[in-house]
């Protein structure tokens, strides 16, 4: 199952809404569960070197079903997954990828956020992901 463009649509405007209040100016992708770009929306004043940012960050939560912030302490020097960042065409591993799921509980694709530092990027995200639950 994936997200439909309808949630993607609703995902990137519960995004923005948290991005609004934050006061940050956001790169915001929609993925489905496959990894394939859904939608993307960039803020007005957003920084166009975080377009790929957020792409990879949704790509990377969909491929390993994980929020990236689950990634940041595994690819550490000497962490288990050390270097994975440069597979798949390049990977993001800090924070700012998040998966969504639906109401069962089953993952249909992922957000990525990027624009200011990682605490407010994974904040945003969640906000979009919890669009949907």
């Amino acid at each position: 199952m994936n997200i439909t463009l309808a949630q993607a649509k609703a995902v990137i405007e519960a995004a923005k809404t948290k991005a609004e209040a934050l006061n940050v100016k956001m790169d915001i992708c929609v993925v489905d569960a496959g990894a394939n770009v859904v939608a993307f929306e960039r803020m007005d004043g957003a920084w166009i070197g975080s377009v790929d940012i957020a792409i990879k960050k949704a790509k990377t939560s969909a491929w390993f079903s994980m929020d990236t912030a689950e990634l940041t302490p595994l690819v550490k020097p000497d962490a288990p997954m050390f270097n994975i960042e440069h597979s798949n065409g390049g990977l993001i591993t800090f924070p700012g990828g998040v998966l969504i799921k639906n109401n069962e509980g089953t993952v249909i694709g992922a957000i990525g956020v990027s624009g200011s530092v990682v605490e407010n990027d994974h904040a945003v995200a969640e906000a979009g992901a919890k669009a949907i639950s």
